[in-house]
């Protein structure tokens, strides 16, 4: 045997990807090899996590949030043209922190306005990637560098899920935090980053692989162990293919650890089951239901044994080049329902302040209509949900709609006033990042921001 060059180690990680190509377990079983029992205590007053919305796609998020007042409002339908909403179907809000300018909500989105207004909920203006600070002329005369592959959809979700805007990578800033952080953890063999989408770039790290679940729970093998339609006779059998010895090393192993698993997301599932129901009303979407699926495994923290967690939720169909109106009223309609379904569970089984929900998206999209539709574009809006949010709020530079202002570099394609580093960056400081780990996790953080007594943003409570 190559002991050196291969070991047990190795050898697990390289058995979790082979199973989960010959089964239909996924990640999710081979993230709980080698568990043994679940920790019956969790640091419950330490628990803390984070929920990550990713709006697959590129959402047109200056519709999301509107100038609806004076001129802001008349340089907004200037640009906007067809795609501009009514002054009458906007919703009003009135930050705190803004004063002179009126805004409002897409008319989809009344329930997000209730928790903005409620002091839950806020919004980061004109975000985006950036290598370093850029302005117009910089951007032009080329004297800036510029993120790699700017408005490609897969370098640009790239780059927000890695944090990195000068590379293609593979691991996650969420994936780096899970290895700073996984030991804070009673339980150490489930990792901390709990995904609704399978394996992804922004949750993988060099330690700890994704666990894959779906709304209805773990998933498991269909018909083992009282799982998805139980079949005693299925379980029998592998059960018995299981236990054998094997004369291979290598394939004794395997079946150890591909029984392990089995067991393990058995008894996953089993802790879920046992969540009492919530009196929170879900409605039938599957967004809301990986919300709900959320909520059960936060009230199952303890018995689970989760002190910090990052769940990913990855929903689609933003990329809205034609038809963009009805699919944005759409979406948003789903968006809105779902976290304020969320924020009203969080707040039943009073965890709204250990959570906070954020949302990311490759890009912001062009202000300019192609006809129907918009394009790719740079800067955008994005929004944080919960109890440690500081609500009611804009945080970074709501920029000037005008077409050719001094962030149009071209059909309404804004440069970003805020870069993404320092939103990711007090999020990871909330979750329990240390300020001397930020620049470890954010490697372009040092761009912009030196650790140090005042908050990257200042839109959570730290």
């Amino acid at each position: 045997m190559v002991v050196n060059k291969f070991n047990r180690r190795n050898f697990l990680k390289m058995a979790a990807v082979v199973g989960a190509g010959l089964s239909t377990t996924g990640t999710s079983l081979f993230n709980l090899r080698n568990m043994g029992a679940f920790a019956s205590v969790g640091r419950a007053g330490d628990y803390k996590a984070l929920v990550c919305l990713y709006l697959g796609g590129g959402a047109d998020s200056f519709n999301m949030v509107v100038p609806r007042s004076g001129s802001e409002y008349q340089d907004y339908t200037n640009t906007r043209s067809n795609l501009a909403l009514s002054q009458d179907d906007i919703l009003p809000v009135s930050p705190l922190n803004i004063a002179g300018v009126e805004y409002g909500f897409h008319p989809a989105m009344a329930n997000m306005k209730t928790m903005f207004d409620e002091g839950k909920l806020c919004f980061i203006n004109n975000i985006g990637t950036l290598r370093a600070p850029t302005t117009k002329e910089a951007f032009f005369n080329e004297d800036v560098p510029l993120p790699l592959g700017l408005f490609s959809h897969s370098d640009q979700a790239n780059q927000w899920q890695t944090a990195q805007p000068a590379d293609r990578l593979i691991k996650g800033w969420a994936g780096r935090i899970s290895d700073l952080l996984h030991d804070t953890n009673t339980n150490q063999k489930v990792s901390m980053n709990i995904s609704f989408n399978g394996t992804n770039i922004f949750q993988s790290s060099n330690g700890n692989v994704e666990f894959t679940v779906s709304n209805y729970g773990v998933t498991g093998l269909t018909g083992y162990g009282g799982m998805y339609e139980p079949e005693p006779w299925r379980t029998k059998a592998i059960d018995d293919m299981l236990a054998r010895s094997y004369n291979d090393p290598f394939r004794d192993t395997y079946a150890g650890v591909f029984k392990q698993s089995l067991e393990s997301s058995i008894e996953f599932q089993k802790a879920l089951d046992e969540v009492p129901e919530f009196t929170t009303a879900f409605s039938d979407s599957y967004l809301s239901g990986s919300f709900k699926m959320i909520a059960k495994i936060i009230a199952a923290r303890e018995k689970l044994g989760f002190s910090k967690q990052i769940f990913f939720i990855d929903y689609g169909g933003w990329d809205n080049h034609d038809e963009l109106l009805e699919n944005e009223r759409y979406l948003l309609s789903e968006v809105d329902n779902a976290v304020f379904e969320f924020h009203n569970v969080l707040q039943e089984i009073d965890m709204l302040n250990q959570v906070t929900t954020f949302s990311m998206s490759e890009f912001g999209r062009t202000l300019t209509s192609n006809g129907n539709g918009t394009d790719h574009a740079w800067g955008g809006n994005v929004f944080a949900m919960g109890g440690a949010v500081k609500g009611n709020q804009f945080f970074g530079e709501y920029p000037s709609l005008v077409l050719d202002s001094n962030l149009d570099v071209g059909g309404g394609v804004l440069i970003p006033t805020t870069a993404n580093d320092l939103y990711f960056a007090e999020l990871g400081l909330w979750l329990g990042v240390s300020p001397s780990e930020l620049t470890t996790v954010f490697p372009n953080l040092s761009n912009f921001y030196s650790p140090g007594s005042q908050a990257p943003l200042g839109f959570l409570n730290l």
